[in-house]
């Protein structure tokens, strides 16, 4: 009788710890969703035409301190998570005083206290900030630090149109900075 209890016992446990389930063969196996989801952002001017994209992955606050902590001050930043954060424009742009061809580049940013640098690099499909050399570097402008008047939970971008090209708007914490592209005359 206890060989039988024990038997049976055993079988349940198996049952409950891991259930048999017969469409799992012709489910596919999808990952789960991301700690730092990938998304994008994309400028489009007044004709509709695509100006510029931003592909990045948001890493959330969950209550940590971001600037200074999380990404430390005075180094090189995948200004995300994941691979690191891509920018293509669509027509050649100007950025500070470096006119920068339509293509394909890699975002990285240095965040300070008062002022980020923004980097531009030619080197794309890295994963995180490990094979950054400033060799690569098209372009870097720096600008200043805003206090975001609300807590931005998930690394965020965006784009807002000016009467001569679009700033790029990246944001975390309660913080964000504005990065001018103009239009090449």
């Amino acid at each position: 009788m206890k060989r039988l209890f024990l038997g049976v016992f055993s079988i349940i446990c198996m049952l409950v710890a891991n259930p048999i389930n017969a469409q799992d063969k012709d489910t596919p196996n999808f990952a789960k969703l991301d700690a730092s989801p990938m998304d994008l952002v994309l400028y489009r001017n007044q004709n509709d035409e695509a100006i510029a994209r931003v592909i990045y992955s948001r890493p959330q606050k969950r209550d940590r301190d971001i600037f200074g902590k999380l990404v430390p001050y005075g180094e090189v930043w995948r200004t995300g998570a994941n691979e690191a954060t891509e920018l293509t424009f669509y027509k050649d742009m100007q950025v500070a005083d470096v006119t920068v061809e339509a293509g394909t580049y890699t975002l990285y940013t240095i965040p300070n206290e008062k002022e980020w640098t923004i980097i531009l690099n030619k080197n794309t499909n890295t994963w995180g900030a490990y094979e950054y050399t400033d060799e690569d570097d098209m372009v870097r402008i720096n600008v200043p630090v805003r206090q975001s008047p609300n807590t931005i939970e998930a690394l965020s971008m965006a784009f807002e149109g000016t009467p001569d090209g679009t700033n790029l708007l990246i944001g975390w914490d309660d913080e964000y900075v504005k990065v001018p592209f103009k239009n090449v005359k």
